[in-house]
């Protein structure tokens, strides 16, 4: 009776011990609270080393601050700042000077005016390009990815920076420690011994006793000479290129920068890089001066936990809030936390079209479940569900009106919001945001709608499963 009385105790003291630490985020709670009932031996040892909150050091933080000046400093200068919406060459924006103050304010990042993008679709052809500008490189390469296979296109990338070493450039590569846990000791060492720097950020071992190990990077980024940078969804792999016989043909959407957009991905890449490795860059040499003569204004938004404003989440929130006539997002997770919810249901009361386009063949079963929890409700509300038929849907794109349009690595989900080092561009050309948009009609034609009827008939199974899945979802 003792024994069972100290265990009752201890239950007793985990479920007050999350409460106390997760009491700003309600959802999280419950998710931990269900863990906890699941298995209630281990569920305060689980969050202990998963779920608590991401803390820097005083002297990390002292150190980052220093970086973050100097290197804020460096891309400033060599900038045009947008300040004003008449100046952003979207006549939509003329008289929105709210919504370019509230992107101005989520990071230190200024939307900037001296920019030339390119849409690129799909990974054939994001991959020529990014090879193409890293044979080019006679400075530097960065590159930082979530996921990084040593398959036939990864050797591809190898042999390029192998190369690439070999005449002098330096090539920094980061990888995050759990996306890229199956590289071999062979890989690494055959380019550590040409003299490429690799790096893993927060390996599962050594940031299980930091309890930061649910925290990932999930950026995607590549900086060639500090003039090209590149962004979006895609990581390095044979399945983007469509050669997983599971997940058939990849679609995914990727961006290619050149301008003033370039020195903020360099100098998110050279925080990360600091965070992994310790080594603090700053010469001046990695943000050279530019002659990009095009005109679009762009902005860099990077994300992550520990920082004093959820960037990612705000800057969707404010971009659904905004909109008037369309609100169309491809995202291949999607588990949105309340003010998403509330924002998504409003803009339909508001008469926008509101199109979200899933993938119909799920990568991740239990993530995949969750989402569909979601879909009665918003399919009651008016908002349009498809699901993409020719293949995977892996592209994260948002757009709103004709206001702006969004490219990088953020899922609509609750993992990207708060758990994941994330990175956008956020692109307010007209032409950009119509050639996006463009694309997201060629995507519904592969997609198939959700309809309440056809959807309504699934068995008391399939909705109790999808509960379930819900009940964790702030943890996916």
């Amino acid at each position: 009776m003792k024994i069972f009385a100290a265990l009752l105790c201890l239950f007793i003291v985990q479920i007050i011990g999350i409460l106390l630490l997760e009491y700003r985020r309600p959802q999280r709670a419950v998710a931990w609270l269900v863990l906890l009932f699941c298995c209630p031996p281990l569920g305060l040892l689980i969050y202990w080393f998963m779920g608590r909150e991401y803390r820097l050091s005083r002297k990390l933080k002292t150190w980052e601050a220093e970086t973050r000046r100097r290197l804020h400093r460096h891309a400033e200068e060599r900038s045009l700042a947008v300040t004003r919406a008449e100046d952003t060459g979207n006549p939509e924006l003329t008289g929105r000077s709210e919504l370019l103050r509230l992107l101005s304010g989520l990071t230190e990042s200024p939307v900037t005016g001296r920019n030339a993008t390119r849409i690129l679709v799909n990974a054939d052809e994001t991959y020529d390009s990014m090879l193409e500008a890293m044979e080019a490189a006679s400075e530097h390469i960065h590159l930082e990815v979530y996921i990084y296979q040593d398959d036939e296109i990864g050797e591809e990338f190898q042999d390029v920076m192998i190369r690439k070493a070999r005449q002098g450039v330096k090539v920094r590569l980061l990888l995050d420690g759990l996306g890229c846990r199956k590289l071999s000791r062979r890989f690494m060492r055959s380019l550590s011994a040409v003299g490429v720097e690799v790096h893993r950020f927060l390996p599962p071992l050594a940031s299980l006793p930091a309890g930061r190990f649910n925290y990932r990077n999930h950026r995607k980024i590549l900086v060639v000479d500090g003039l090209a940078g590149f962004t979006g969804g895609i990581n390095i792999g044979d399945e983007y290129l469509g050669k997983d016989p599971k997940m058939g043909f990849w679609r995914d959407t990727h961006l290619k920068l050149e301008g003033d957009a370039v020195y903020f991905i360099q100098h998110i890449f050279l925080k990360d890089w600091q965070l992994a490795s310790g080594e603090r860059l700053s010469h001046p040499r990695l943000f050279p001066i530019h002659a990009c003569e095009g005109k679009e204004a762009v902005q860099i938004i990077g994300s992550g936990p520990g920082a004093a404003i959820d960037a990612s989440e705000a800057m969707i929130f404010g971009a659904l809030s905004a909109a008037e006539k369309r609100i169309w997002i491809e995202t291949p997770y999607f588990i949105p936390d309340p003010a998403i919810l509330r924002a998504l249901k409003t803009a339909v009361l508001r008469g926008a079209d509101v199109r979200i386009i899933i993938p119909d063949k799920p990568d991740h079963p239990f993530v995949y479940n969750a989402s569909l929890s979601y879909m009665d409700d918003l399919l009651d509300a008016g908002v349009k569900f498809y699901r993409y038929r020719k293949g995977f849907m892996h592209a994260k794109v948002w757009i709103a009106d004709g206001l702006l349009a969004s490219v990088g690595s953020v899922n609509l989900d609750m993992r990207s919001f708060y758990s994941n080092f994330e990175l956008s561009a956020v692109l307010l050309h007209p032409k950009r945001i119509e050639e996006l948009a463009g694309q997201f009609q060629r995507d519904l034609e592969e997609s198939e709608a959700m309809d309440m009827a056809g959807f309504g008939k699934r068995g008391k199974a399939a909705r109790a499963k999808e509960e379930f899945c819900r009940l964790l979802s702030p943890l996916l």
